[in-house]
């Protein structure tokens, strides 16, 4: 039987690989990677090769849902329910005020460009600042320490030139997420065979530590007490780029102050590390010509990201390892119009002090985002702007936000809650109303996303002009009633009779332009995907309809672009890269006073760390019977040490306890996890008011949280990862209870 084939854009993650699909009959039987795609070169994971049977899941919603949370469940049109939802929103609003009704995007929708440009839009019409996404719960810290440091116009060297790289907290061979840019398993095979050294800081003996030459294994936690220590030696040993610091630096001296106290040996009594790592990790890190440090999940989640991340670009400014003057760019934009390539700094700008402060708590907008964390506190705490209605664009709360049971009380207290997902999620499960999209192979899409996260910093996005432009390769479901999120939340800003206006991701990094060149959309026809496309990416270096003209992009390809020449810094320039913020060496002070001090050790000696696997996605389609064989229970992580201490065996049923909660999951022996640690899924579990199951769904992280202790004040994010916990046999914790 002939085999059609088909090029598509993979939307399992935020990586946006090139795959090809084959068709038998119309009907998708296979996919694998582009062996011919210039960026990925075949690269493929079993999630995204997965993608074709998510459309034929009979979990898959076909139609649109109202009255979960009632217990109803009753079929509507997507129409019909974009007319109900407005006529609500307008009641809500005439009472309570525009800010009581909030959006939040969570990471697929933040992977969709298009449907995030247009809810923002319907934000705007609305009137309301209660804007929240998954930034402030994820890596809220980039944002923060790239405001404070500053950017580098001409952006950093390529993977390729690198002679090293740190990773801190980081997996991006599981991860795709940051690091080593895209394919990164072969990026790094690459990179070491060409003489590239490796550093990793993280608990567990990762993937990516397998191939370093100098793995660190930390204390979770402890990340800004690694980094200050590996600060002090480079700075003393004048290891650093002295002319680059004297040109380009500011507040070298505020940052040899704060990280004098960072004693190798006693910062290695803290983290649990050797003196000699340490000294060894900074003189590998000071000899590197070029070189990059990338911080992740881990970290941000642990406690200390803002000033991991902040220590990161101040390490990175203080070695210079940044393009200078006659350097190449290669990134000359296509879909985002790229800071001009000039081997200089505008200076930092405000994290924080400038946005919407929140009436339940003392926290407020920053860089990053509304602190999402506390979006339950807007929610349940009554005042002048409480939150009264939700509207969720590819998030899942009831898993994915920290403290699973106050976000369980604020889902049911909302008078409004609207889900946008291909799913009944557990959240969808608690709505008014859930909207079906299509899903991935039926809409239009792009490789935005991927280059728009090309700015969070080396090893980000993409490396080359590089774009993909995916026009459908199958049709909706016979009989279905789907549509895609824009079209949803035009047609529901149609219905409250307010036009749209869609500012440019393209962008982002030109905030006049943004403004000029936003595109407004009357109430009445909705505009067609490439339309939309072009609204959301207005002003983009390659015009979005070009890219899809072109049917070399929908395989993928490198655009011609003329490579950019560093220019250098003009001679009248003042703004400098900073390194010695005032709160962020406040911030390293509180660090310098653990110093020396003894590990409290009380009722939770263990520390539960995140994960993410290769085999399974953490937060959806785990009925997908391929990933579910691989992974058929939420594993519980753990040395074998821990687990003949504790007397527990393989596949054993196990209670993971914090301060906040339990949860139930299935112990699983792996030699790669630090003693005392427990590695754990997120983003897994079930609702509080369903019984838990630990051969099932397993247990939800974030029950094991407090969103309101142990909090970021600037981000809000509170603890998600290194929370003390302790572990027992499933039995035994119910003998105890009885």
């Amino acid at each position: 039987m002939a085999i059609e084939q088909k090029h598509v854009m993979c939307r399992a993650c935020h990586a946006h690989c090139g795959l090809i699909v084959d068709f038998e009959d119309g009907v998708p039987v296979k996919t694998h990677g582009d062996k011919d795609n210039p960026e990925f070169e075949g690269y493929s994971c079993i999630k995204g090769r997965q993608l074709a049977n998510y459309h034929s899941f009979d979990t898959r919603l076909l139609t649109s849902y109202k009255g979960m949370k009632h217990g109803q469940k009753e079929a509507i049109h997507w129409r019909t329910a974009a007319e109900e939802i407005a006529e609500k929103i307008e009641a809500i609003v005439a009472e309570h005020g525009p800010d009581s009704v909030a959006s939040y995007v969570g990471t697929f929708g933040y992977n969709n460009l298009n449907g995030h440009a247009f809810i923002l839009a319907l934000m705007d019409a609305i009137g309301s600042t209660s804007v929240y996404d998954s930034v402030t719960i994820d890596q809220p810290g980039k944002g923060i320490a790239r405001a404070l440091v500053g950017p580098w116009l001409a952006g950093a060297p390529r993977v390729g030139d690198w002679d090293g790289l740190m990773l801190v907290g980081t997996n991006p061979i599981v991860s795709m997420n940051g690091g080593l840019g895209m394919n990164p398993a072969k990026k790094l095979h690459d990179a070491k065979k060409r003489g590239m050294q490796l550093i990793v800081i993280d608990p567990r003996k990762t993937d990516s530590a397998r191939q370093a030459d100098l793995h660190l294994q930390c204390r979770p936690g402890e990340d800004p007490i690694i980094l200050g220590a590996i600060a002090k030696v480079v700075i003393e040993e004048g290891l650093y780029d002295k002319e680059f610091v004297a040109n380009d630096v500011d507040g070298f001296e505020a940052l040899k102050k704060a990280t004098a106290p960072f004693d190798p040996a006693l910062a290695a009594q803290r983290a649990d590390v050797t003196a000699d790592e340490i000294v060894q990790a900074a003189r590998m890190y000071g000899s590197w010509k070029k070189g990059s440090i990338s911080v992740g999940t881990g970290p941000n989640m642990a406690g200390g990201g803002n000033i991991t991340e902040y220590l990161n670009l101040s390490l990175t400014s203080i070695m210079g390892h940044w393009l200078r003057e006659g350097d190449i760019n290669r990134r000359s934009g296509v879909f985002m119009k790229p800071a001009p390539p000039v081997a200089a700094s505008p200076g930092p700008i405000d994290a924080w002090g400038f946005g919407r402060k929140l009436h339940s708590r003392d926290l407020e907008q920053s860089i990053s985002g509304m602190p999402t964390a506390a979006l339950p506190d807007e929610i349940l705490t009554p005042g002048e702007k409480q939150v009264k209605a939700l509207i969720c664009l590819g998030g899942n709360p009831m898993l994915a936000w920290p403290d699973q049971l106050k976000t369980f009380e604020a889902m049911k207290a909302l008078d409004l809650l609207v889900c946008l997902d291909p799913r009944m999620s557990k959240t969808a499960e608690l709505a008014d109303y859930v909207i079906a999209p299509k899903l991935h192979y039926e809409v239009h899409g792009n490789t935005a996303a991927p280059e728009l996260y090309g700015g969070f910093g080396a090893g980000w996005g993409f490396e080359n002009n590089y774009a993909q432009a995916s026009p459908p390769i199958m049709e909706s479901p016979e009989g279905s009633d789907l549509c895609e999120e824009y079209e949803f939340l035009y047609t529901l800003a149609s219905e409250m009779d307010k036009p749209l206006t869609i500012k440019s991701w393209a962008l982002v990094s030109h905030p006049d332009e943004r403004e000029e060149k936003a595109t407004t959309f009357a109430p009445g026809e909705t505009p067609d995907p490439i339309t939309a496309w072009s609204a959301a990416l207005n002003g983009s270096p390659v015009p979005v309809a070009d890219v899809y003209a072109d049917p070399e992009a929908h395989k993928g390809k490198i655009m011609d672009a003329q490579a950019l020449m560093v220019q250098p810094k003009p001679a009248d320039w003042e703004g400098k890269l900073s390194v010695g913020n005032t709160a962020m060496m406040e911030e390293l002070a509180g660090y310098a006073v653990r110093l020396g001090q003894p590990i409290e050790e009380d009722a939770f000696p263990m520390r539960m760390i995140g994960r993410r696997m290769t085999e399974i996605h953490n937060s959806n389609w785990h009925e997908d019977p391929v990933q579910r064989k691989r992974v058929p229970h939420h594993p519980a992580f753990m040395n074998p040490e821990d687990m003949e201490a504790l007397g527990l065996s393989e596949d054993q049923p196990v209670e993971v306890e914090s301060a906040r909660a339990f949860i139930s999951c299935v112990a699983k022996a792996d030699k790669t996890v630090k003693p005392g640690c427990v590695s754990l899924p997120h983003s897994w579990g079930t609702n509080p008011d369903e019984k838990e199951d630990p051969l099932g769904e397993g247990g939800n992280t974030g029950r094991l949280s407090y969103n309101d202790r142990d909090y970021d004040k600037r981000t809000g994010i509170p603890l998600m990862s290194s929370i003390p916990i302790r572990v027992r046999a499933k039995q035994e914790a119910l003998e105890a209870a009885e």
